[in-house]
């Protein structure tokens, strides 16, 4: 079992910060574009985090109706608990944004 795409971990933590939304205006010049390029982002995060993890479980997907085949999965549960430690994509989105790790255009 591999670990998921270390691009997709930006080190951003699982808790919730509040932020200075003085700092996030400065970045574009007006907060609602900086909440703006955020929130597109977190959007192109979450496809990707959506589109490994659905690949990955297909990995165990079972072909056929036999219930004595269907059985918990051991490595497919990790591999769902990997998904869900992670940080949102909001967050890790918030957290590329203040790490100037976006590319936006005006």
């Amino acid at each position: 079992m591999s670990t998921p795409n270390r691009k997709l971990s930006t080190g951003a933590s699982s808790v919730i910060e509040t932020r200075d939304v003085v700092k996030m205006k400065e970045k574009t010049g007006n907060l609602y574009e900086s909440i703006a390029v955020i929130s597109r982002r977190a959007n192109q995060i979450n496809v990707t985090i959506k589109e490994e993890l659905h690949k990955r479980l297909d990995e165990f997907n079972v072909i056929g109706d036999n219930m004595e085949e269907v059985n918990e999965n051991r490595e497919q549960i990790e591999v769902s608990r990997i998904f869900e430690r992670m940080a949102s994509p909001s967050l890790q989105a918030t957290q590329e944004f203040f790490n100037d790790e976006v590319y936006y255009r005006k």
